[in-house]
């Protein structure tokens, strides 16, 4: 049944079943009459209801509308309803993006389904439109044996680990079905990928299937906390020893609503949900918008050290959306100054994510992705230390042409969250906040969820990530090179107008190594906050500088 059928079935019954039945019976009852029928008491109890609904409309006073125009005056409502699946499917171009043009929707689920992928007839793109990209080929591309294209994480610890260069990005048990996080991690597993349990911690679903976990630790401490909110290390050892937990990630923030916290509502908190965050079942379960275990550079990566060591020394990394510059080089002042490093970071664009958050997060706070990745990557070049960090990046990732401007932006892997829930059959109807999602991906409805197939939307898990990998050897092999880390700025090449084109080499920021140790500030963003950063505190040194 198409999505907005069931989209529609969740408020059909409540809003329109007396009006509508009443319309019909009108019309029958009409018709009967004109008809000589013998049952105008049926249609008489008909139109008595079509009645009842009208008189009630114009009695009620929260709509103008409907005293205005009763009973059919409900069809506005109805009509703009269902209005986002309409414009979706008959007015939005392939190419149009809101959030994912139909163009990147259909790629994902031809790759998940394994279905043809190839496009007749030439681009669909205007190539001589501002802000066009192409990667350069070679004249003598090369050929690769496979596509399983891996980045070593925390080579410096005891248990390091290889990952791929594309894995599914953090979405908690809780904003997604049980179904959705079995089928995620039986991909993850079959496929030899990273599946990120998101902040809510590590439930009994990511346990079914034993794939490769990144578990991340949010403000909350999911998984790892005392009754109060704050961090138990007892109940943290226990759960990041386990073998299939991989990495450990602290969330500082996400690119759906940096700098705000989140309340799951009580009547949400299922025994499930209870058990895997360590919340009591039915009361408010509360994340923070900042962390108590840290407040100053310097305790965050002591905190790192301190997480290490409670893992076994297993790779502990950062996530967050690049925000106040000054902060971020506090941190990375704090780096220089102790020598205590994060094994990687994980920079997530302002463009994600799965998470609902008021408009004015969504659209106006944070750094987008290729801003916040670039600041990370040039600092960490210019302080040499580069190669010891390790930087992974989330914000609309759904193409290998994606992960390859990344990567040529300094990413050394991607995550994704969308796309995997693509892969999963979402149908982007934009009710995963509702718990009313059509395709059972991102509610904790039980008969929703039966939607989800879990063995083969696993398998789509799987052939999505092949697929997409398949197609990056294929854009690496024909630029001439070896692995999809060696993509530069220099080989993707950016419109600026219908007569001027650069490469990205050229057009964005770049450090050299060492650069700010010699004292080489590059570009205003340096100039101005670099001084500024203290590593014992995330606030500036000095006001910040007022322009205008």
């Amino acid at each position: 049944m198409p999505g907005w059928l069931l989209k529609l079935n969740d408020y059909f019954p409540i809003r329109y079943m007396i009006w509508l039945f009443a319309l019909l019976g009108t019309a029958a009852g009409i018709g009967a009459w004109l008809d000589h029928g013998g049952s105008g008491w049926i249609w008489a109890l008909i139109c008595g209801s079509l009645a009842i609904a009208g008189i009630r409309d114009v009695l009620q006073t929260k709509r103008s509308i409907l005293r205005n125009y009763p009973v059919i005056g409900h069809l506005r409502f109805l009509l703009e309803f269902i209005r986002p699946e309409m414009r979706q499917y008959f007015i939005e171009s392939d190419n149009e993006a809101a959030p994912f043009s139909r163009q990147q929707r259909s790629l994902v689920y031809q790759r998940a389904k394994g279905d043809p992928d190839k496009r007749p007839f030439g681009t669909q793109k205007d190539v001589g439109e501002a802000g066009y990209e192409w990667i350069n080929h070679s004249m003598s591309p090369t050929a690769l044996a496979g596509h399983d294209f891996r980045v070593p994480i925390g080579a410096e610890r005891a248990q390091p680990y290889s990952a791929s260069v594309f894995n599914i990005s953090a979405m908690s048990f809780g904003a997604l079905s049980a179904n959705a996080i079995l089928a995620l991690n039986a991909g993850a597993q079959r496929g030899g990928f990273a599946h990120d349990t998101g902040e809510g911690s590590i439930s009994i679903h990511h346990r079914q299937h034993g794939g490769d976990l990144i578990w991340e630790i949010g403000s909350g401490y999911f998984g790892c906390r005392n009754d109060d909110g704050t961090f138990n290390a007892e109940k943290f050892a226990q759960n990041a020893r386990d073998p299939q937990v991989k990495l450990i990630e602290i969330k500082l923030s996400q690119g759906a609503k940096p700098g705000h916290g989140g309340v799951l509502p009580g009547a949400k908190v299922t025994p499930e949900i209870a058990a895997a965050r360590g919340v009591p079942v039915g009361q408010d379960c509360v994340s923070p918008a900042a962390h108590s275990a840290f407040s100053t550079p310097l305790e965050l990566l002591d905190f790192i050290v301190r997480l290490r060591e409670l893992s076994g020394d297993k790779p502990v990394g950062i996530k967050f959306c690049v925000g106040h510059p000054w902060e971020w080089f506090a941190l990375a002042k704090a780096m220089q100054q102790t020598g205590i490093l994060p094994d990687f970071i994980v920079v997530d664009g302002a463009e994600g994510g799965t998470g609902a958050a008021p408009l004015e997060f969504t659209d106006h706070v944070g750094a987008p992705l290729q801003e916040g990745l670039l600041l990370v990557h040039n600092t960490l070049v210019g302080l040499g230390l580069r190669e010891r960090v390790k930087i992974g990046c989330a914000g609309k990732v759904v193409s290998a042409f994606d992960i390859a401007r990344m990567m040529a932006l300094g990413a050394d892997w991607c995550n994704a969250a969308r796309g995997f829930m693509f892969a999963l059959g979402c149908i982007q109807a934009q009710t995963c906040h509702s718990g009313h999602c059509p395709t059972g991906v991102t509610t904790q409805d039980p008969l929703r969820q039966r939607a989800l197939v879990v063995p083969d939307k696993a398998e789509r898990v799987y052939r999505f990530h092949q697929n997409t990998l398949h197609a990056l050897q294929e854009l690496v092999q024909a630029a001439g090179l070896h692995h999809p880390g060696e993509i530069s700025a220099s080989h993707i090449v950016h419109r600026i107008s219908k007569h001027e084109v650069r490469l990205l080499a050229n057009l964005v920021p770049f450090v050299h190594p060492g650069a700010i140790l010699e004292g080489d500030l590059p570009g205003a963003v340096f100039k101005v906050y670099w001084p500024m950063a203290r590593a014992d505190s995330f606030d500036p040194a000095r006001p910040v500088r007022r322009f205008g």
